[in-house]
């Protein structure tokens, strides 16, 4: 009896391992053209392919080992490609690897200080703004490429959208990337220097010249020992502050978007000395900064992967890539790359907010604006301390009230009283995280709601309606109705109840 149950223990354990080991290869899949994408994004050559996959590989790896997000996929992102972007071109490529390092060490400080927990401060338009504006950048930055092989740019796109509505199990990056390559050779001598003839703009070239990666070195990582001096760390300091920061910021709103999708709740503070662990062994082995990637930890849980082990197997399947894969990324077209960009750009707009933007509240949909355009026209840091200063100056404007609580009444019945906005709704719904049975929520008492406020709200109705709780809302005033009502995607319109609703 005893030996079956331990068979059965075996083949349990077999079974869940071989889930997660698979669902590391899928999300290595995804992450491969991305980290190729974006190394060579940020350092402008084709070495950049490798900083790119080394980061992938070193910043996952480690973020996975030692992070407080279980599942959590770490790799070069959006937002950290356009900083180090301008790091390497200030200070090199070699420097740059010493400031990704002191960015790993701000980032271990700020969580051995407990700072995590600050991020759910962070208002809603913040967020959105700075990352409209990140994704302007990175489109914005595929320009001459565009210009170039416009062609190609076009043909990447086209085939990544008709694949991710037909080909579901293999990503639609992978495909543009695998499949326009390997057909460029037969087309290539018809595509360079194609034009056509329009009647107002003339001669408009469709591809001047395909670019390719070129070689790329096959090599083992080695270590990459600081060696400025004093002076030149100090000019770094800057830099990797900012690095450490937004690597913070995004690596945390992926692991809040972690905690809806999978129904847990991530640990802030050990997650940032995961992500500060990982980029420090990135920057020592030549890597790009990283953070948590959204998409693909998506993936990976969606893949099965719900432990450490599917994201450290992803840089372990990476690096197992990149041992023979220098001979064939060399062919690659950069035209090719870019089309992956602009179109992982474009999704990354916060388009539902941009939709609502005419019956949001005005004040937060100036936030946003701002935000934006101060993350394109000046610096992401700055963008975001603006942000949060100008959503702080709003609150104090509109709301008397400073204070928010949460009362239980009786069983399964709660009392909100006061603002909800983005320096209350962690306290609220923190106190409702642990709730198992239908619930109702009293909102009498809340005068004033941002849109911080009604996505909190509308997340905890989801997915307390996934884990089979109900959510009804009593008292709520109308104007609160409306905002939500706005707010709300279609599905969670459909998980809303109202009692009382009219009550002013």
């Amino acid at each position: 009896m005893e030996r079956g149950l331990n068979v059965k223990v075996v083949i349990y354990m077999f079974q869940k391992i071989a889930k997660e080991c698979l669902a590391g290869f899928t999300v290595a899949i995804v992450a491969l053209p991305l980290a190729i994408a974006f190394g060579i994004a940020a350092t402008g050559t084709s070495e950049g392919a490798l900083v790119g996959l080394y980061g992938a590989i070193f910043a996952g790896l480690f973020a996975a080992l030692f992070g407080g997000t279980p599942g959590q996929v770490t790799g070069p992102t959006g937002p950290i490609t356009v900083i180090a972007t301008g790091v390497i071109a200030t200070h090199g490529l070699e420097a740059s690897f010493i400031a990704f390092m002191m960015a790993g060490l701000f980032q271990i400080l700020f969580g051995v200080c407990k700072l995590g927990s600050y991020v759910r401060y962070i208002p809603y338009p913040v967020v959105s703004g700075f990352m409209n504006g990140i994704a302007l950048i990175i489109i914005l930055g595929e320009i001459k490429h565009v210009q170039n092989s416009l062609l190609l740019v076009v043909l990447t796109i086209i085939v990544m959208i008709v694949s991710g509505k037909w080909i579901k199990a293999i990503p639609s990056s992978l495909v543009a990337l695998v499949g326009v390559t390997a057909m460029l050779p037969l087309f290539s001598s018809a595509l360079e220097g194609l034009t056509v003839k329009l009647p107002i703009i003339g001669n408009l070239s469709l591809n001047k010249v395909i670019e390719k990666i070129g070689t790329i070195p096959e090599a083992m990582p080695t270590l990459h020992i600081p060696s400025l001096s004093g002076t030149g760390i100090a000019e770094l300091i800057l830099p990797a502050l900012s690095i450490a920061l937004l690597g913070s910021i995004d690596s945390l709103l992926t692991s809040v978007v972690m905690d809806n999708v999978t129904g847990t709740r991530h640990k802030s503070n050990k997650e940032l000395v995961g992500q500060g662990i990982g980029n420090m062994m990135s920057g020592l082995f030549g890597g790009l900064a990283g953070a948590g990637a959204t998409v693909r930890s998506i993936v990976n849980i969606r893949s099965g992967g719900k432990t450490a082990l599917s994201a450290s197997m992803h840089s372990v399947i990476l690096f197992i890539f990149i041992m023979g894969l220098g001979s064939v990324v060399q062919y690659i077209p950069l035209a090719v790359l870019s089309g992956i960009l602009i179109l992982t750009g474009i999704g990354m707009f916060d388009w539902e907010s941009m939709k609502k933007m005419h019956v949001a509240p005005k004040g937060d949909v100036v936030v946003m604006l701002v935000t934006m355009i101060v993350t394109v026209k000046f610096d992401l840091m700055i963008a975001v301390a603006f942000g949060i200063i100008l959503s702080f100056i709003i609150y104090m404007v509109k709301c008397k009230e400073r204070k928010a609580s949460i009362v239980k009444e009786k069983e399964a019945t709660y009392k909100i009283k006061g603002p909800l906005s983005f320096l209350t709704v962690d306290r609220v719904f923190y106190a409702l995280q642990d709730v198992k049975s239908p619930v109702v929520l009293r909102m009498k008492e809340v005068r004033y709601m941002d849109v911080s406020g009604a996505m909190a709200l509308l997340n905890f109705i989801e997915q307390s309606d996934k884990s089979g709780v109900s959510v009804t809302l009593e008292q709520v005033p109308t104007h609160i109705e409306q905002t939500l009502v706005t707010m709300a995607s279609n599905e969670q319109k459909d998980k809303l109840q109202f009692v009382e609703v009219n009550v002013m």
